[in-house]
């Protein structure tokens, strides 16, 4: 018997390909970390940088071989999972929002930029071909600037001369905005004027000037102040003016939660309007889809199969679908629903604007969504209880109530009970349902913050962080930390709950 031994050379003419394929994508991956460098994404191309090098040392060593299997995996959490939750939590220490979006740097130069036009130095002017440069010519007074070639800041003297024979198109124009904007011309008088506009210009006084490292002062000799505490320029008073950039301001936006009663109560409301809902909703779709597999599994029930297709529909057709149909059903002033119950009652409930009956078509809807898919757990479930058990029962004299409750049941929760867990936890969260039926309204009065009577705490995040004119991520952030934090303690005692009733059951037996 002989045995074969691989030469390292061997192996290594086996391995290039793959070290090929590992080169080439993590030198993919570092051009993109480098990019997102570039375009001030430093935190993005951190991670992109840390991928690579992953990717690099999984993959291209052997020992490491194990470890490909659960790269991906890995990977993807802590890219799609892990850093959204930290940085959600990072943000909420922040001032973060719509009056708080740029740098500091940036904060200046966006002030500096602003100027106040002259109307009596504002003409238009169209832009003329030179070579491969360009000249800015000015039909009123006559003028045409030197050759410039609009390419970064410039300067450019203006003369008298006789209009150009070739002007550009004034969407060719508008292509040069970016030169034309950074261009500064000077008349025969020695007067100054910049871009206005798109098609004119004329002399442009700055409104603030930079005095100093931390100052701006305004054309009238006003003077603001940097606070970096608050991330605004401010006035003498303390009057801040917009915008901002982003700063750390430690636990201000959960005092404020605290504090701010426009705040703490809509929260507290929607808070408890979030548990209540999540919880009718397992309730009212459990009972609903169990009742309807218990009929179905009754022996002498006709048309069992198509009875069962027909239930099964809703969820079948997208939800989106049927809560956007259900929006019209319930239309206040068109809807079947409306006009069915006037005809009979002489009553016209109205829906979205009602908060109690918002809420109440808000878990109508999701029962009849949910009902299907508790409908086909129970049918299996209810096969699995063995007919000996309920046949003993039928001879002591039990009824079909008393053994449903007595034996069928006890046996089928057990299997059910994780099932429901993850059902609260999909209703807890359950932002589409609310955004298509109501979009949170109707508005609970007397807040400082947009916030809903059915509204839930996922999607009055979502509202106070992008569907507000004054967008408030900060603020959205710290809430989304607060919302982790309960979500993560009921998860937690859902978790030691199902661990000692397994105890228990172990131990009975």
């Amino acid at each position: 018997m002989t045995m074969t031994v691989q030469s390292p050379t061997d192996a290594a003419a086996r391995d290039w390909p793959r070290l090929a394929f590992v080169a080439v994508v993590s030198l993919i991956l570092l051009y993109g970390a480098f990019y997102l460098y570039q375009v001030s994404q430093p935190v993005f191309g951190a991670i992109l940088l840390a991928l690579a090098t992953g990717f690099a040392i999984v993959f291209g060593a052997q020992r490491f071989y194990g470890g490909r299997f659960i790269f991906p995996g890995i990977a993807a959490v802590l890219i799609f999972i892990a850093f959204p939750v930290i940085y959600t939590i990072y943000i909420g220490f922040t001032n973060y929002s719509s009056f708080n979006l740029l740098t500091y740097d940036r904060t200046v130069e966006v002030l500096t930029s602003r100027g106040t036009v002259d109307p009596a130095t504002e003409q238009p002017f169209a832009v003329a071909v030179d070579g491969d440069a360009y000249r800015i010519w000015l039909p009123d007074s006559g003028l045409i600037s030197t050759p410039v070639t609009l390419e970064g800041e410039a300067a450019a003297e203006l003369t008298p001369s006789a209009p150009p024979e070739t002007l550009l198109e004034r969407r060719d124009a508008i292509k040069l905005r970016g030169g034309l904007q950074a261009l500064t011309l000077t008349t025969p008088d020695g007067v100054i004027i910049q871009n206005a506009g798109l098609r004119t210009f004329a002399t442009v006084t700055p409104e603030y000037t930079q005095t100093g490292p931390d100052t701006l002062t305004r054309a009238d000799g006003t003077t603001i102040t940097a606070n970096h505490d608050t991330g605004f320029f401010e006035t003498a008073d303390g009057t801040p003016v917009p915008p901002g950039w982003r700063v750390n301001i430690g636990t201000d936006n959960f005092e404020r939660i605290a504090n701010s009663q426009g705040i703490r109560e809509p929260m507290v409301s929607i808070f408890i309007w979030t548990f209540v809902f999540a919880t009718l909703s397992v309730l009212l779709t459990f009972a609903v889809g169990l009742a309807l597999a218990v009929i179905l599994q009754w022996e002498h029930l006709r048309f069992k199969a198509v009875y069962r297709v027909l239930l099964i529909l809703p969820y079948a057709v997208p939800a989106f679908i049927s809560i956007l149909v259900f929006k019209g059903l319930f239309n206040q002033n068109n809807g079947e629903i409306n006009l069915i119950l006037n005809g009979l009652f002489g009553i016209s409930p109205k829906w979205f604007t009602d908060g109690n009956l918002a809420r109440s078509m808000l878990l109508i809807v999701n029962t009849w969504l949910g009902y299907p898919y508790m409908m086909l757990l129970a049918m299996g479930f209810l096969q699995s209880v063995p007919a000996d058990h309920k046949k003993a029962a039928a001879l002591e004299g039990a009824s079909a109530v008393r053994v449903f409750f007595t034996i069928t049941l006890p046996q089928i929760i057990p299997p059910f009970l994780p099932l429901l867990i993850a059902s609260f936890a999909f209703n807890f969260n359950n932002m589409v349902l609310v955004f298509l039926l109501t979009r949170g309204l109707p508005d609970i009065p007397g807040t400082v913050i947009p916030a809903g009577e059915t509204d839930i705490l996922a999607s009055f995040t979502y509202r106070l962080a992008f569907d507000n004119a004054g967008q408030q991520f900060g603020l959205a952030g710290a809430i989304t930390l607060l919302i982790f934090i309960v979500v993560a303690a009921i998860s937690y005692a859902n978790f030691v709950a199902m661990r000692r009733a397994a105890q228990r059951r172990s131990g009975r037996a």
